[in-house]
């Protein structure tokens, strides 16, 4: 038995001791592999509920419903908003604290109405080594219970049991929620929300998979992985861009030579979140004005 065999028997294992588990998921890659480990251990004793609200991207909601389809386990589908809270639409340095806070709350809500007592979540091994992660300190608060973080699963690892599992995200890119493309200090709002996701929604059907559209209060920074780069430089993509981005309310549209980065709008990487400010000498500043200017 391999040392990953061994940990994913582990988590099975206990798993398998309680009476029934809630997860809370994404359907990414670490929510989707615990969900897959508790359906395992657990069968109808074990329920995926995502948290559905104006930061998550519709896509993602669609693809959880299909994750947890091929996983065979039950999913439920709480509704809350973020936008109700004063301290989240602020944008500080805690964002992420207040947004973990919230989605758990609804977790542990929805967790009581089924009559189960345990809330997990897909944080992995890896996760707490990874700057700041104020959303790691509200799974702490709230005591939800972290099966890959309990047995040293790290990141690598978890892909390799969805492979495993032959789950179809194994390797999926990360997916923060919309709100960390708005930098620290900008204020989260339903309409900066929308344009985001709607020009993201332009990068997915251009075929990108590792992306983010950062919204710099009127200016739009694109970041593709470097490997797609050549893509994103591409006439005919700089064109759809310029037309179809500035018509969503960005006032300019840029690409970041540096490619894609995780936290570049926010402190220290925090939970891919972003540096406070553009990273303007870096920039390959298109400015593209929209149509009518």
């Amino acid at each position: 038995m391999t040392a990953v065999e061994a940990k994913l028997e582990a988590a099975r294992s206990d798993l398998a001791d309680r009476e029934g588990v809630l997860i809370a998921f994404s359907g990414g890659v670490d929510s989707s592999v615990v969900a897959a480990i508790a359906h395992d251990a657990l069968g109808e004793d074990a329920v995926a509920c995502t948290a559905k609200s104006e930061t998550l991207p519709e896509a993602e909601l669609v693809d959880a419903n299909r994750v947890a389809d091929e996983i065979g386990i039950r999913h439920e589908i709480v509704e809350f908003s973020e936008l109700d809270s004063e301290a989240f639409v602020q944008n500080d340095e805690e964002r992420c604290y207040h947004c973990r806070s919230m989605r758990l709350s609804a977790m542990y809500d929805r967790a009581r109405e089924l009559d189960i007592d345990i809330v997990c979540d897909g944080t992995n091994a890896s996760d707490p080594g990874e700057g700041h992660r104020p959303g790691l300190r509200a799974v702490e608060e709230l005591n939800a219970y972290s099966p890959l973080l309990e047995h040293d699963i790290t990141k690598e690892e978890v892909r390799e049991i969805a492979r495993e599992y032959d789950l179809s995200v194994a390797d999926k890119p990360s997916m923060a929620c919309l709100s960390s493309r708005i930098p620290t200090g900008l204020e989260v709002t339903e309409d900066r929300l929308s344009r985001v996701e709607k020009a993201e929604r332009l990068l997915r059907t251009w075929g990108f998979e590792q992306f983010r559209v950062r919204d710099h209060d009127g200016l739009a920074r694109i970041e593709v992985a470097e490997e797609e780069l050549d893509v994103a430089l591409d006439p005919d993509f700089v064109r759809a861009a310029r037309d179809h981005v500035g018509d969503l309310g960005f006032d300019h549209v840029t690409l970041d030579l540096h490619g894609y980065q995780t936290g570049s709008v926010s402190p220290e990487g925090e939970d891919d979140a972003e540096d406070d400010e553009p990273v303007v000498a870096d920039v390959f500043d298109t400015d593209y004005p929209v149509a009518d200017e």
